[in-house]
């Protein structure tokens, strides 16, 4: 039962998911999942069934084919898809898989086995999506997937406009950019919280630029206004014009 053993391993890692998520979607105990990926124990009927259904293979390829192997049935499915018809597949670069993604963002192998999704309204082009984290571009929420597509030059940075930026050193963030017209090779990212301070980064630093074509957020139903509070608003408002028109006359 080795092949189904690593298929699970693997299959886990294609979605950059945690045992205790996988655990979690099939219903079994992390220490069994991970018993199973290890070797030490064969998954049941009722598992394997779950992993076909969760990752629409079926159970003899799970049982026989080794979907890690380079040139899988199972990958080359998957480019064949997104290949084919006017669909965009956009990957998705979570929080958990930023690291690797660093590491990996150029690997051809790598982006290939990233999860995807996709979003009818963009339209054609190459997209991609990252989960950001922090609080430094308020409105827009920690646990947020930013949707853009690549920037290739410096001429195709738009002063002022949200990115995605893609650094060894600071890892994966979210700004806004601003170029400095003097000097092509420094660029200033600035984060819409004033808490947060600008700080410019080298272009020899950034190894990937993508512009924020869409953000996906989760309705937070904390943040939502009680009528109290939107009553303080608009008073204060009504007060604030008064003041304006005393002046005015």
């Amino acid at each position: 039962m080795a092949t189904v053993n690593g298929n699970l391993k693997y299959l886990r890692k294609l979605r950059a998911w945690t045992q205790e998520e996988m655990a979690g979607k099939l219903g079994i105990k992390r220490s069994l999942l991970g018993a199973y990926e290890e070797g030490r124990a064969e998954p049941r009927t009722g598992v394997l069934e779950r992993v076909s259904d969760l990752f629409r293979i079926s159970i003899d390829d799970l049982l026989r084919k080794d979907l890690g192997a380079e040139g899988d049935a199972y990958l080359s499915h998957r480019r064949a898809l997104k290949a084919a018809g006017q669909r965009q597949f956009i990957e998705f670069v979570p929080v958990k898989a930023a690291a690797g993604y660093l590491a990996g963002y150029n690997d051809e192998e790598f982006v290939e086995e990233l999860n995807t999704f996709t979003l009818p309204m963009l339209g054609g082009g190459h997209y991609r999506a990252f989960e950001i984290s922090g609080d430094s571009m308020l409105p827009v929420e920690s646990g947020s997937v930013v949707v853009g597509h690549k920037v290739d030059s410096w001429d195709d940075i738009k002063n002022n406009q949200s990115y995605i930026v893609v650094m060894p050193r600071e890892g994966i963030v979210y700004k806004r950019i601003l170029k400095n017209n003097r000097n092509k090779n420094r660029l200033s990212l600035v984060s819409d919280n004033p808490q947060y301070e600008p700080y410019a980064v080298s272009l020899e630093e950034v190894r990937e630029i993508w512009q924020a074509d869409a953000v996906i957020n989760k309705i937070n139903t904390h943040q939502r206004l009680n009528v109290n509070h939107l009553a303080d608003i608009v008073n204060h408002l009504q007060e604030q014009v008064s003041v304006l028109k005393k002046k005015i006359r």
